[in-house]
């Protein structure tokens, strides 16, 4: 009798064994899937803003990834060519969005992101602005300037046009370069003003 109970006693140890891990497989799933569905988000908004997918999708995976990513990793994890990771990995290296990280006794590089994400907004607003608007507005300006008949009014309105969307620019590069020297509280802040 004492080792039928014995033994009904393992079996129920062993289903709630099975049960737990069998939640704990659930779960690495369910967390496989959510990483796996905000890379291919972030991928097609990164497409969006005017970044390749690839770029977006290397910093997505980088960014949800506790631990340093080698190259090989991310081929592997995002199915890429060699050239293709390495490409997009310098890219985002230059916008300071991850970083090379060294691991003791490794050759191999590997990477991290940069995990504040008004960090992240901050330096993407500063390649932003520097690779698109300030050279529109240099073009703009130089435009602006070209001498022009004081009798032909479509040249007046050219240059008419030309100053309110240089001044327009520079007015816009005056407010990315005080969010991207701001606090997140500033900013905020600034923005709840601006709202409410």
């Amino acid at each position: 009798m004492l080792a039928i109970l014995i033994c009904e006693i393992d079996r129920i140890k062993f289903q709630k064994i099975l049960k737990v891990r069998e939640i704990d497989y659930l779960a690495i799933v369910k967390l496989s899937e959510a990483k796996k569905r905000f890379i291919e988000e972030w991928g097609a908004l990164g497409s969006k803003w005017g970044v390749s997918k690839t770029m977006a999708q290397i910093h997505a995976l980088l960014l949800v990834s506790p631990d340093v990513l080698s190259t090989e990793d991310v081929m592997n994890q995002l199915v890429i060519s060699r050239g293709n990771a390495n490409m997009n990995l310098r890219m985002l290296i230059d916008w300071r969005l991850i970083k090379k990280e060294n691991v003791l006794g490794e050759r191999k590089e590997f990477f991290k992101a940069e995990k504040d994400v008004w960090l992240i907004t901050q330096r993407v607003m500063s390649v932003r602005r520097k690779r698109e608007l300030e050279p529109l507005i240099q073009v703009i300006s130089e435009l602006a300037q070209v001498e022009l008949d004081a009798k032909n009014l479509e040249g007046k309105e050219f240059q008419k046009q030309m100053e309110q969307i240089r001044d327009f620019g520079i007015s816009a590069e005056k407010v990315l370069t005080n969010v991207e020297r701001s606090n997140y509280q500033w900013f905020m802040n600034t923005l709840i003003k601006l709202l409410g």
